[in-house]
């Protein structure tokens, strides 16, 4: 189960909720959204809610993954539960919530000064190199990414000045890549030593070392959703009101999920595919009713190559006629 948040800019004044939030002179709406998937399965809609422009990451967050972490109970997930979110969900009631329910979490710390003196005490040699399966482009220089080193700390105790009932001890694993940000300039010096930037996660699942960091980057699968979901009926929030837009997110949700579903019913190409792709192969297609003699006949595109993706679909979906 991923938990994450994007913004949706706006453009009339007059909107309900619409605030200058995180990005300077733009005014925004702030959804909050959470999906589940498993590691053969795209990801489906769990849970959204609809906030202002200006609302905090991580506001009404613990409340937001006890009914996230209730839904996929209710959805039939049985196997080992997830939570992971970025380091703006990183804090003791979002922990707590996935201890009441039975859930492990995955989640980024950010650079704390409590992480900081905990990553810095990593010896050299508790250092583990991987390799990306396809390099990754670095975030400020645009540079490929293909190598990293992951290390662990077996037992961190997160929240460590709050109250003896809310503090947690997990593990704390993090990954380092070479900072090439500021390369040396001709004629000046080069780095005496390496410089990292650190990106450490606390979890408290029970996966190896290496494959923990690896399920905990698949992360990113959310921002695949948000980013399909402003390509589709999320592109805009037609309403002045900021109810109507609520209910705009949910029904856009159902519908998202709704085209998962026809999606897996249909073909193995189509079970991974954008819902751009099954709206362009499955939902916006030319066709033409025709009826004769108490028929109704279907007439599809001649030489149409989603044809025998369409009609299993069609078969699967619907009863065989019954004879009169």
């Amino acid at each position: 189960m991923d938990v994450d948040s994007t913004h949706r800019r706006v453009y009339g004044r007059a909107k309900q909720g619409a605030e200058y939030g995180r990005f300077k002179g733009i005014r925004t709406l702030h959804p909050l959204l959470a999906t589940i998937c498993t590691p053969n399965s795209r990801p489906v809609i769990a849970a959204v809610r609809m906030r202002r422009g200006k609302a905090a990451d991580s506001r009404g967050a613990p409340k937001f993954v006890a009914e996230v972490l209730a839904t996929a109970v209710e959805a039939g997930c049985t196997g080992m539960r997830i939570l992971r979110a970025d380091s703006q969900f990183y804090n003791a009631g979002v922990i707590a919530a996935c201890l009441r329910a039975g859930a492990h979490f995955s989640i980024t710390t950010g650079m704390n000064p409590s992480i900081k003196r905990a990553v810095h005490a990593i010896p050299d040699r508790a250092w583990q190199q991987i390799s990306y399966p396809t390099a990754v482009p670095d975030p400020t220089t645009g540079e490929l990414i293909s190598d990293a080193e992951v290390a662990e700390i077996p037992a961190y105790t997160a929240f460590a000045s709050r109250k003896k009932s809310e503090r947690v001890t997990a593990r704390l694993i993090v990954r380092r890549v070479r900072d090439l940000a500021k390369p040396a300039t001709v004629g000046e010096q080069g780095e005496l030593f390496p410089v990292w930037r650190y990106h450490p996660f606390f979890t408290d699942q029970s996966a190896p070392t290496l494959q923990a960091e690896r399920e905990h980057r698949h992360h990113a699968v959310v921002e695949q959703v948000i980013a399909d979901s402003k390509a589709g009926a999320f592109a805009h929030l037609p309403s002045g009101h900021f109810h109507a837009n609520a209910a705009w997110l949910t029904l856009w949700a159902m519908a998202c999920n709704l085209l998962r579903a026809t999606g897996a019913l249909t073909s193995v190409f189509h079970t991974k595919a954008t819902t751009a792709t099954l709206r362009g192969h499955l939902v916006h297609v030319p066709a033409r009713i025709a009826r004769s003699a108490r028929r109704i006949t279907l007439h599809l595109p001649h030489n149409w190559p989603w044809q025998q993706a369409w009609t299993h679909l069609f078969d699967t979906v619907h009863d065989p006629p019954q004879p009169v």
